[in-house]
Parts: structure tokens; sequence; C-alpha cells
């Protein structure tokens, strides 16, 4: 068994935050990377957001930093998945790949969470060269061209409205015959005259050469009036919804009705003393990655003062 002062779960950027302020604090934090080091941020294309870098950045290099950063201060690094807990003692305990047993004092949950896809193959032959999940992180990107969005929902009607501010055209993939979203989300939408919304459309595949140049739709899926259609596009969106990646914790942790965990007012502190959530796990509203910094930063503090309240 292992015993640790602070364990600090996910690469994202509120992983790596945590771990910057948790190593400083002489906490000795130990971090468990997962398969995708550096968290969903790493499917974009550039970050030109993040403060501190006026020419942008790759995300692979954003993360590295952070990493180098952490580990400068002496954060110890693994990768492997942590596949149960038991958050019912003083010590936090869990299992990383069903047999090596670390125990904690503190824990940071960082998991993040998982974009929804449709499940079509040209999702993934186009990732990161013209699909995206995220309108706000890689919208800039396609300032006077053409996109779609999928979905019908309030998240995919602020991203169309948002993009409709950029682009020259957006198209609005609804399978449905009418949109999900609020109904002044739906005003704003269909009044819009960049925004033109392709009800009882289904994405059959995505096209171009290198990057994404056009998508293949199925209109009336199943019908008798079904027939393929094509629309020339140089960006894809998804904003079907977010999963967060928390199941791991449903035994022991309050989360919402979507799998968000919920913590206390605007703190990183959870219903089980000594459990902290920090990034997109909990935060089902923002999803930026300085947020999510902004967020490992109170989580790593929120530690450092329940370890020295509770190790006296």
């Amino acid at each position: 068994m292992n015993k640790e002062k602070c364990i600090i779960i996910g690469s994202g950027p509120a992983g790596y935050t945590a771990a910057i302020y948790a190593s400083r604090a002489n906490l000795h934090p130990l971090l468990i990377e997962g398969p995708q080091p550096g968290g969903q941020l790493t499917i974009t294309t550039e970050v030109e957001n993040f403060p501190g870098y006026p020419d942008g950045i790759d995300p692979f290099t954003m993360m590295d930093d952070m990493r180098r950063q952490a580990e400068r201060f002496g954060t110890r690094i693994i990768t492997g998945i942590v596949t149960k807990v038991d958050l019912s003692g003083e010590s936090k305990k869990l299992w990383v790949e069903d047999t090596d047993l670390y125990e904690t004092d503190a824990l940071i949950i960082a998991t993040g969470a998982s974009a929804k896809f449709l499940g079509i193959q040209s999702e993934e032959d186009y990732r990161g060269k013209g699909v995206s999940a995220c309108a706000t992180c890689d919208g800039f990107f396609y300032r006077k061209k053409t996109v779609a969005v999928v979905g019908g929902g309030d998240t995919a009607c602020e991203e169309a409205l948002y993009l409709a501010g950029l682009c020259e055209k957006v198209y609005l993939i609804v399978r449905k015959p009418y949109l999900r979203a609020s109904k002044i989300m739906q005003d704003r939408v269909l009044s819009n005259p960049k925004i033109e919304v392709l009800f009882e459309h289904n994405t059959l595949r995505l096209t171009g050469e290198n990057r994404v140049e056009g998508a293949d739709l199925i209109y009336k899926k199943g019908e008798p009036e079904e027939e393929i259609r094509h629309i020339d596009i140089n960006g894809f969106f998804l904003a079907i919804g977010h999963k967060p990646n928390t199941d791991l914790f449903a035994d022991y942790l309050t989360r919402d009705e979507e799998g968000y965990i919920v913590t206390e007012g605007d703190s990183p502190r959870t219903n089980v003393p000594g459990v902290y959530a920090a990034g997109d796990c909990a935060d089902p509203h923002y999803r930026q990655a300085v947020v999510a910094a902004g967020s490992g930063c109170k989580a790593a503090m929120e530690a450092e003062k329940y370890i020295q309240n509770t190790k006296k």
C-alpha cells in the first residue's frame, strides 16, 4: 500500500494547476494521469484564449508546459486508470488498474468531462481537422467561413449564435422536426439571418481532402421522403452534450442529474470531507481551460487547509 498526503486524479488544466499549488504547499502530491494526458483540451486545434500566450499555443505544448511546471515543484506523476475508490474512511483509498492500492489524506478529483460524439467514423478521421466540440475554443479559426453545428438544445443554439457572430453562415443540424431549446433561444436562432436550421437531418459522413470541406446528411431518415443532401462547410461542431467522468465516485459523492459532482457554493468542497472536485467534472456551464485551472488552484488550497487542520 502507498500512503500519500494528497492525490490528484486527472491531467488536464485543473489537475496540473492543483499539482502546482499542492507541490508549492509541500504536500508532495501524486498525480494520476489517465489515457488522455492533457485532458479534453488536447482535442482542440490551437489554444488562443488562455492568458499568457499572445500568439496562441499548441494544446499539447501548453499541457506539457503545465506538466513540467508541476514536476519542477515536486509533483510525482504516474500513468494508469483508477478503477475503484473507497471514500468512506478518514483516509481515502483508491486502486489503480485494480491492483495498486493508494491511501491519501486529501483527494482532488479532476477527471473532466467527455464530449458526446455521433459515433460516425469520419468524426475520428477529421478530429482536429475541422471537427470540434467547443465553439468558444475553436470558433475563431472559422471567421467568415461556413460551419455546421449538430444539436437542438440550448447548448447547440448558444454555439450556433456564437458562431454566427464570427462566420459567414451557420447550419444547425437537428434530427428532430423541432428545437428542444428554450423559447427565447429558439427565437434568437430562427430570427438570425446567418443561421439556417436543417430540421429532420442526420449526419451520414464528413467529406474533404485533408480537412472538413463538406457533409453528407440524411433527410427524413427511414421515411418515404428520405434523401441524401450535401452541404459545403469548413467546420463541424458537436453540441449534443458532455458526460462528466464521475461514475467511479457515484456511491460516495453527491452528483446532479447529469452526473456532475456537486460542490459547496463556489468552493471545490464535496459532501465528503477531504475530497475536492475541480474542472469540468464539476462544471456543467463554462468548460474552459482557464476556469478549470482556477478551480484546481482552489482545490489545492482547500486540501492544504484540510490537512493542516486534521493532521496536527
